[in-house]
C-alpha cells in the first residue's frame, strides 16, 4: 500500500535494492546464524558420547546461509563446513569417527546450498527488476505533483487491493492551463494492465485539454472521445474491453473567481466539501461515464456545476474503493458521517494532508485491512497565499 503523497511527499524511491535481512546499523549479520549453528553442532559433539553423534548436522549450516545470506556467504560456509567435519572429527577418539560417508556429504549439501541460493539471488533480482517497472508505471500514470501545483494545496493517497500492486485503474491529476487550475479523479472499470492503459491514455488527454480548453465540457468531451477511441483500438487488437469505461470527477479553479468552483460529474461519486464549518456535498452529476456517451447520444453535453468555496474549504475526492469498504457486518464505510464527526471535533483536520490520512485510516480499520478494490484518496484546496509556481513556459500560476 502506498502512503499519503503529493505536495508533501516523503523521499523519491530512485530504484529497488535486494532486500538484506538482519541488518544492525546498516551492517548485515546475516552470517551470524549459521555461524551460531556450526559452533552450536560442534560443542554438543563434543559433550555427548559416541551413541549421540550430531557432527553430520553440519550439513545443515550451509542451507541455512542459502536461506539469508549472499552467494560469496554461502560458497564460504559450504567450504568452512566441510573443513570443520574434517577438523572436529579427527580430534575425537578414534573409535568415534564417522568417517568419508558423512564428509562427503557435508560437501555435497554445501555445493547444493549455494546452487540454491545463486537461485535464490536470481530471483530476488527478477522481482526487483519487476518492481522497477511497475514503479516506473506508477510514476508515470500517477505523476509526482510538486507542493502547491497550480495554486493548490493536496495530498493523496493509493491503496491497492493487492499489496505487490504498484498502480491501477484509479487515477489522478492536477493540470494548470491557460483557464485556471483543472483537477481529475477517476476511476477505470476492471484491473490489470487493460485498466491501467485505459488511465495512462485518459490522463494524457486531460493534460492537453486541461490546460487549452476554455470549459469543462468541452475537457469532458474531449476525455469521452479518446475513450471511445481508446476501446475501438483495443476491440482492434483482440482484446476483450469493449464494455469497459471510466467514471471521473473534473474540478476547475477559475483564476478570475478565487471563491467559486466548477465541477462535472461523470458517473462518479459526489465529492465532498471539508472546511471548518463543517461537511456538504457537491450537487449530483448526470453525466455517463467515460466511454457509455454512445448510449445516449442525445443527451447532450455534461452539466457544469458552479457552486461557491469559502476559503479554507477542502475538495475531498475518493474512488468507490472507500465508500463500498465493507466491515465484519456487511456495512459500507460512513464516510461523510465520519468525516463531519471529525471535523467538527478538530477543523484542522480539513487540510489536505491531514484529511487524507484520516481517510485512509478510517477506511483500512473499517474493512480490518481487508480492501475489495483499489482506493484513492485526493484532496485540493486553494493556498491562502498569493505565491504559486510556473508551469514550466513562463506563466505563474496564482
Amino acid at each position: 500500500m502506498r502512503a499519503v503523497s503529493g505536495g508533501e511527499a516523503g523521499p523519491r524511491r530512485e530504484g529497488a535494492r535486494r532486500p538484506e535481512l538482519l541488518r544492525v546499523r546498516g551492517r548485515s549479520v546475516a552470517w551470524v546464524p549459521p555461524l551460531l549453528l556450526l559452533v552450536g553442532i560442534v560443542s554438543v559433539d563434543f559433550r555427548t558420547s559416541s551413541d549421540f553423534r550430531i557432527l553430520s548436522w553440519i550439513v545443515l549450516v550451509p542451507g541455512i546461509a542459502a536461506a539469508i545470506c549472499g552467494v560469496w556467504g554461502t560458497a564460504a560456509f559450504a567450504v568452512l563446513a566441510p573443513a570443520t567435519y574434517l577438523a572436529a572429527d579427527a580430534a575425537l577418539p578414534h573409535e568415534y569417527q564417522a568417517g568419508i560417508p558423512d564428509l562427503v556429504l557435508a560437501g555435497i549439501g554445501g555445493v547444493l546450498a549455494t546452487l540454491a541460493c545463486v537461485v535464490r539471488v536470481r530471483g530476488e533480482q527478477r522481482m526487483l527488476h519487476i518492481q522497477d517497472v511497475a514503479e516506473t508505471i506508477r510514476r508515470t500514470v500517477l505523476r509526482p505533483l510538486p507542493p502547491g501545483w497550480g495554486g493548490l494545496e493536496h495530498a493523496a493517497v493509493y491503496l491497492a487491493a493487492d499489496s505487490e500492486a504498484r498502480v491501477g485503474g484509479d487515477f489522478y491529476d492536477i493540470q494548470t492551463g491557460l483557464y485556471g487550475t483543472r483537477v481529475i479523479l477517476g476511476d477505470v472499470q476492471g484491473k490489470g494492465l487493460g485498466a491501467v492503459e485505459a488511465a495512462a491514455a485518459l490522463l494524457g488527454t486531460f493534460r492537453e485539454a486541461g490546460y487549452h480548453e476554455p470549459d469543462l465540457t468541452t475537457v469532458a468531451q474531449r476525455l469521452e472521445v479518446r475513450m471511445q477511441r481508446h476501446i475501438r483500438m483495443r476491440e482492434a487488437l483482440g482484446s476483450e474491453d469493449g464494455d469497459r469505461f471510466a467514471t471521473a470527477v473534473l474540478l476547475g479553479f477559475p483564476e478570475d473567481e478565487r471563491e467559486a468552483l466548477e465541477a462535472v460529474l461523470l458517473g462518479h461519486d459526489c465529492p465532498l466539501v471539508v472546511g471548518p464549518d463543517g461537511v456538504r456535498s457537491l450537487p449530483p452529476g448526470h453525466g455517463l461515464p467515460l466511454g457509455l456517451g454512445e448510449l445516449d447520444p442525445a443527451d447532450g453535453p455534461p452539466p457544469v456545476h458552479r457552486v461557491p468555496l469559502r476559503p479554507g474549504e477542502t475538495l475531498l475526492l475518493t474512488t468507490d474503493g472507500v465508500t463500498e469498504a465493507r466491515n465484519g457486518d456487511d456495512v459500507f464505510y460512513p464516510l461523510a458521517t465520519e468525516v463531519a464527526a471529525a471535523v467538527g471535533a478538530d477543523p484542522d483536520l480539513a487540510r489536505p494532508r491531514r484529511l487524507v490520512a484520516f481517510v485512509r485510516d478510517g477506511t483500512l480499520r473499517h474493512c480490518d485491512g481487508h480492501l475489495a478494490d483499489d482506493t484513492t484518496v485526493f484532496a485540493v484546496r486553494r493556498r491562502r497565499t498569493g505565491v504559486g509556481n510556473t508551469d514550466g513556459i513562463g506563466r505563474k500560476e496564482s
